[in-house]
C-alpha cells in the first residue's frame, strides 16, 4: 500500500508547478549587501542570461563577472563577510571564490528543497510529487487533488520570514512635519519650481493644562512643556506624495498613513528618494501592512480598504531584527478567547524568550509602545505592549482564516526559506478531466492488450501463449517498478506502457522469426529455438538499446511528464528484454521438457512472406523522389505556415474552457481580444462546448496573484461575450456551468528552457544514435545512412503537423509531449533499421563476392515479415491510443503514427539504400573476421537443402 502507483495531475486532477529557486539575494547576502555598481551589474547581466540559458545561477554570474569586473578580483567584494572567514580571503584566486559559493548555494538549494518538502507534508495532499533539478535550481511540485490553489502558491512561494521589530508613532522625531517637508520638496523637484523650497522658521510651543474643579482643563494655568524652533516649506497644495498617502494625524498612532493598493510602490519610491531620505531619522525602514484595514478592525470611512504604512525602527541601526523566526519552535493556530478571532500562538526556545521579554519590557516601559511583527517584508500586526511577556509565548493577530492561519503556523514551524522561490510554470487539471482521461486511457491500454494477445496467439500459434503470457508478466513488472521507484504515472506514461508493449512484442517477433526460418531450414525441437534465441539476441539488443539512448535523453532533458515518460520507457526496456529473452526462453524450455511439441505458425501463417523477391534497392530513386516532394512541400509550409507552438514553446497562459451551451469561436473571440489586449488564439478541442484559449497577457509580471488576474480577465473576457457565470464557479476547476476543466502557466524563462532543451534532446539523440552504429557496425556509411534517414522522419513528421493545424478537428501544437514523440519515433525507426542492418551485416559475410543491391534486397526481403509484424502492431497500438486515448493523446498519437508509417518505410528506402550509394564497391567483399560464422550459415543451409 505505501508503494501503489500515484496517478499523476492528468488523470487525478489537482496543481503543478515549477519553482525558481532565486539565489541573487543569497549572493547579495554573501556579499554583505555591497552597493558596488560592478556586482550589481553582474547580477542583473546574470538574471538576464538565466532566461535563456540552462546553466545554474553562479555559473551566470561567474561569466557575468568575468565581463564587467575590469580585472577586479571577486574576493574583494566576499571576503568581507564574517561567514566565510576562513574559506575566501583578499588573495583567493576567482575559481576558488565560485567553488565555494557554489558549494555554499547547492547547500541553500537543498535545504529549499528539504523544507519545501515539509510544508507540503503539512499541506495535506496525498501522494504529492517533489523532486529537484539540482543543475537548474528547479523544483517540481505535484499536488494531485488540491482544491485550493491560491494555498498552495502561497506555502511554496512564501518565504516565512518573521521578525519582530521596534517602531516609530506618527509624532515621534517630527516624522509628521518631515512627512509635510518632503512632500513640499518632491512637488517641486516635479515641478522644477525652486521658489516652493525657500524655508522659513517656525516657532513650536506645547502646553501643559492642569484639571480644574470642574474636571475641565484651566488654560489660565497654562505651563509651557516644550518651546522649540523648526524650519518647514510653505505648502499651498499637496504635493506627489500627500496626494496618494493619507497622513494619520494622531501623534500617538504606530500607524503613519493609509493609501490604495496600486499607489503603495510609488509612495515607497517617493519615500526612499535620496533628496528625501535625509529628512527622516537614519534607522527608519517603510513597511506596508500584509492587508487592508477592513470592516473587522472597526475602520470606516476614507482609512477603510487601505493598505497601512509603517515606520520600523532598525535595532542599533542594523539590518538584521534583534529577534526573527528562528527562535519558533512551535505555532499553532486557534480563536482568541476573548475576541473569537484566528491567532497564530508561538513557542520560542530560551533565547527567544529571553530575547522577546527585553523587548517587551522596554516597549512597556517606554510608554505601551508597538512592537510590530513583520512576515516577509509585510507587517502583519503591531500589537501595543500592555505588560512585559516572560516565557517566550506570544501570538499574532492579522485577520487570518483558519486556513491561513494553518497554513503560517505550518511554516513558521519548518522555518523560513534559505532563498526565494518563484513560479515559472504553473498547471491545473480539474479532477473530472482527470477521471475522463484516466478512463480513456484504460481503454486503450486494454484494447492494445487483447489486441496484441489475440494477434501473437493466431499469428505464432503455441509461441504465441509463451509471448502472450511474457508479455502479461512484463505489465506486472513495469507497473510494479515504477511503483517501487516513486514514479507518477501520467497520461503520457500510460502512452509510454503501451508503447513499450509493442516493443516488447517486437523482441518475441524477432525471436520466433529466426526459429520458423530453422525450421524452414529443416532444424526442429529444442536445436530449432536454441539456434532462433542466439541469433535473434544481437538483433534485439542492439534494437532495445537505441531505443534506450533515446529514452536517456528524454529522462536527462525532460521536465515532469515528459521526464516520466522517458523513465517508463527505460524501465519497459529492461523489462521487455528480460521477459522476451529470459522468462519467454524459460517457458519455452519447460514446455519443451515436457515433451510438448512448440508450434510457432498455423498453416495460414507458415508460408506468408517467405521467398518473397522485390528489387527494393532498384526503386530508390523513385523513394528518393517522394520523399524529396513531402520534404520541399514541408519546407514551403514551415516557411508560409510556420507551427502551431503550445503554451510550452512560447510562454503565457493557456486555458481549457468548458461551456454550458453550444458557442460559436466567432461569438467570444472579440471581447476576448478586447479583454486581454492583443490575439489570444481560440480553439476547439476535441470534447464538447469546450475551447482551449491561449493568451501572452501579463507573461512577465511575476507577481504571486498573476494568474488570479489573468483568469479574471478571462472571465471578464467572457462575460461580455454574453457568458453568463460567477468568478468563483468560473474557476473551479470541479465546477458546473460554465468553468475552468484545466490551465497552464509557462513564463518565458521557462519556455526558453524547453524551447533549447528539446533542441538539445533532439540533437544528442541522433548523435548518440549515430556514434552506437559507428562502433557497432564499424562503417560510417551505416551510421550516416541511418541518421539521414532519421532526420528524413522528423522532417517529414513535422511536415503533417505544419500542413494540418487548424485544419483538423484536434490539436497539433508543438509542445514537450510532441518533443517526447519525435524522440520515440526516432527510437523506434532506427530499432526497425538496425534489425535490417544486422542481416544485412550477416550476408556480407554469407554471400561474398555479390553484387551489393543483390545482397542488400536479399536481407530486407528476409526481414520483410518482421518488420511488416513489428511495424503493423506498432501502428495499430498506437491507432488505438489516437482514436480512444482521450483528446490530450491526440496530436502525440498522431505523430506517431506518422512517425511509425514514415520510419518503416525510410528503413527499407532511405537507411538501406543510402549505405548502397555511400559505398563505392560494387561487389560485397565480406569480412575474414567473420569466417566462421559465415561458414556454420553456409552449413546450416547446405544440411537443409
Amino acid at each position: 500500500k505505501k508503494s501503489q502507483l500515484a496517478m499523476g495531475l492528468d488523470l487525478k486532477g489537482g496543481m503543478s508547478v515549477l519553482l525558481q529557486v532565486d539565489l541573487r539575494d543569497f549572493l547579495k547576502s554573501l556579499a554583505g549587501n555591497t552597493t558596488d555598481p560592478l556586482f550589481q551589474q553582474a547580477l542583473d547581466k546574470a538574471s538576464e542570461a538565466q532566461k535563456t540559458q540552462q546553466t545554474d545561477y553562479i555559473t551566470l554570474f561567474a561569466n557575468a563577472w568575468k565581463e564587467v569586473s575590469g580585472g577586479k578580483t571577486m574576493a574583494s567584494v566576499f571576503a568581507r563577510n564574517e561567514t566565510l572567514k576562513g574559506k575566501i580571503n583578499f588573495d583567493s584566486p576567482d575559481a576558488a571564490v565560485v567553488q565555494t559559493i557554489r558549494e555554499m548555494a547547492d547547500g541553500t538549494v537543498d535545504e529549499t528543497f528539504k523544507r519545501l518538502k515539509q510544508r507540503i507534508d503539512k499541506l495535506g495532499v496525498v501522494q504529492p510529487n517533489v523532486s529537484l533539478d539540482a543543475t537548474r535550481d528547479l523544483i517540481m511540485v505535484e499536488l494531485p487533488g488540491i482544491d485550493n490553489p491560491q494555498r498552495a502558491r502561497t506555502m511554496l512561494q512564501k518565504s516565512a520570514k518573521l521578525e519582530f521589530w521596534e517602531t516609530y508613532r506618527f509624532g515621534d522625531e517630527g516624522i509628521n512635519q518631515a512627512l509635510i517637508a518632503a512632500d513640499n520638496k518632491l512637488r517641486a523637484i516635479v515641478s522644477g519650481d525652486s521658489s516652493a523650497l525657500q524655508a522659513q522658521t517656525v516657532r513650536d510651543t506645547f502646553y501643559e493644562f492642569p484639571i480644574g474643579a470642574n474636571g475641565q482643563p484651566d488654560t489660565t494655568q497654562a505651563k509651557i512643556m516644550k518651546d522649540s524652533l523648526r524650519t518647514v516649506t510653505p505648502q499651498q497644495t499637496a504635493g506627489p506624495l500627500l496626494t496618494t498617502l493619507s497622513m494619520a494625524g494622531d501623534n500617538r498612532s504606530v500607524v503613519i498613513g493609509y493609501a490604495d493598493k496600486n499607489k503603495m510602490e510609488s509612495i515607497s519610491n517617493h519615500l526612499n528618494r535620496p533628496e528625501v531620505r535625509p529628512l527622516f531619522p537614519v534607522d527608519l525602514v517603510w513597511l506596508w501592512s500584509r492587508k487592508p484595514v477592513g470592516e473587522a478592525e472597526g475602520i470606516t470611512g476614507s482609512a477603510a480598504g487601505k493598505y497601512e504604512l509603517y515606520a520600523i525602527k532598525k535595532f542599533r541601526n542594523q539590518d538584521k531584527p534583534r529577534l526573527d523566526g528562528a527562535v519558533v519552535v512551535q505555532a499553532s493556530e486557534q480563536p482568541d478567547p476573548t475576541s473569537g478571532e484566528i491567532t497564530v500562538s508561538l513557542g520560542m526556545n530560551n533565547e527567544g524568550a529571553r530575547i522577546w521579554a527585553e523587548m517587551t519590557r522596554q516597549a512597556y516601559e517606554g510608554g505601551n509602545r508597538e512592537i510590530a511583527i513583520v512576515l516577509d517584508d509585510e507587517v502583519v500586526s503591531a500589537p501595543r505592549v500592555i505588560n512585559p511577556i516572560e516565557g517566550g509565548n506570544s501570538s499574532i493577530t492579522g485577520g487570518f482564516s483558519l486556513d491561513e492561519a494553518k497554513d503560517l503556523a505550518s511554516i513558521l514551524e519548518v522555518g523560513k526559506l534559505p532563498a526565494g522561490t518563484r513560479i515559472v510554470q504553473e498547471s491545473q487539471v480539474g479532477p473530472s478531466l482527470g477521471a475522463d482521461n484516466i478512463n480513456k486511457s484504460l481503454i486503450a491500454l486494454i484494447l492494445s492488450v487483447a489486441l496484441l494477445c489475440a494477434f501473437m496467439i493466431a499469428y505464432y500459434a503455441k509461441g504465441g501463449i509463451v509471448s502472450v503470457i511474457a508479455l502479461l508478466a512484463n505489465i506486472f513488472f513495469i507497473i510494479g517498478t515504477l511503483a517501487s521507484l516513486g514514479t507518477v504515472l501520467t497520461l503520457p506514461g500510460i502512452a509510454g506502457i503501451v508503447l513499450t508493449l509493442a516493443a516488447a512484442v517486437d523482441a518475441n517477433v524477432i525471436i520466433y522469426e529466426r526459429i520458423r526460418e530453422e525450421i524452414r531450414h529443416g532444424i526442429t525441437g529444442a536445436k530449432a529455438v536454441v539456434t532462433g534465441f542466439s541469433k535473434g539476441l544481437p538483433a534485439i539488443i542492439d534494437a532495445n538499446l537505441t531505443t534506450l539512448l533515446t529514452a536517456l535523453v528524454l529522462v536527462y532533458f525532460g521536465l515532469g511528464p515528459i521526464k516520466g515518460f522517458g523513465i517508463v520507457l527505460t524501465v519497459g526496456i529492461f523489462s521487455s528484454m528480460f521477459t522476451a529473452i529470459l522468462v519467454g526462453r524459460l517457458l519455452t524450455d519447460w514446455w519443451i521438457e515436457r515433451g510438448t511439441n512448440m508450434t510457432y505458425s498455423h498453416p495460414w501463417s507458415e508460408h506468408w512472406l517467405v521467398g518473397v523477391n522485390v528489387d527494393w534497392i532498384g526503386k530508390r530513386k523513385i523513394a528518393y523522389l517522394i520523399s524529396g516532394v513531402i520534404i520541399a512541400l514541408g519546407i514551403a509550409s514551415f516557411a508560409m505556415r510556420g507551427f502551431e507552438l503550445g503554451v510550452d514553446f512560447k510562454g503565457g497562459y493557456s486555458f481549457n474552457v468548458q461551456f454550458d451551451r453550444p458557442v460559436e469561436l466567432e461569438q467570444i473571440r472579440p471581447s476576448l481580444t478586447e479583454a486581454l489586449g492583443g490575439n489570444p488564439i481560440v480553439k476547439a478541442v476535441s470534447t464538447e462546448n469546450t475551447y482551449n484559449i491561449t493568451t501572452s497577457y501579463l507573461i512577465n509580471d511575476q507577481s504571486p496573484d498573476v494568474i488570479d488576474q489573468v483568469t479574471a480577465k478571462l472571465h471578464e473576457g467572457l462575460q461580455k461575450a454574453g457568458i453568463d457565470s460567477k468568478l468563483e464557479d468560473f474557476r473551479n476547476t470541479d465546477g458546473v456551468g460554465t468553468h475552468i476543466t484545466s490551465s497552464s502557466q509557462v513564463g518565458p524563462t521557462v519556455a526558453d528552457d524547453i524551447r533549447s532543451s528539446s533542441l538539445q534532446a533532439t540533437l544528442w539523440g541522433l548523435l548518440a544514435i549515430f556514434l552506437y552504429l559507428l562502433i557497432r557496425f564499424r562503417k560510417w556509411q551505416f551510421s550516416l545512412g541511418a541518421v539521414v534517414a532519421l532526420f528524413h522522419d522528423v522532417i517529414i513528421t513535422l511536415t503533417f503537423f505544419s500542413l494540418l493545424h487548424g485544419l483538423v478537428p484536434f490539436s497539433l501544437e508543438i509542445d514537450q509531449a510532441i518533443i517526447a514523440c519525435i524522440l520515440t519515433v526516432i527510437g523506434f525507426s532506427v530499432n526497425d533499421t538496425v534489425i535490417v542492418y544486422d542481416r544485412i551485416r550477416e550476408f556480407i559475410n554469407t554471400y561474398a563476392g555479390r553484387p551489393k543491391e543483390e545482397v542488400f534486397n536479399l536481407a530486407i526481403n528476409t526481414t520483410l515479415s518482421r518488420t511488416l509484424i513489428t511495424s503493423g502492431t506498432i501502428i495499430a497500438v498506437v491507432l488505438l491510443l489516437f482514436l480512444f486515448g482521450g483528446g490530450a493523446l491526440k496530436g502525440f498519437s498522431f505523430g506517431m503514427l506518422v512517425g511509425m508509417i514514415f520510419g518503416t518505410y525510410s528503413s527499407v528506402f532511405i537507411a538501406s539504400a543510402l549505405v548502397v550509394d555511400f559505398t563505392k564497391e560494387k561487389v560485397i567483399t565480406g569480412q575474414a573476421v567473420e569466417a566462421k560464422p559465415a561458414a556454420a550459415a553456409t552449413k546450416v543451409k547446405a544440411t537443409a537443402k
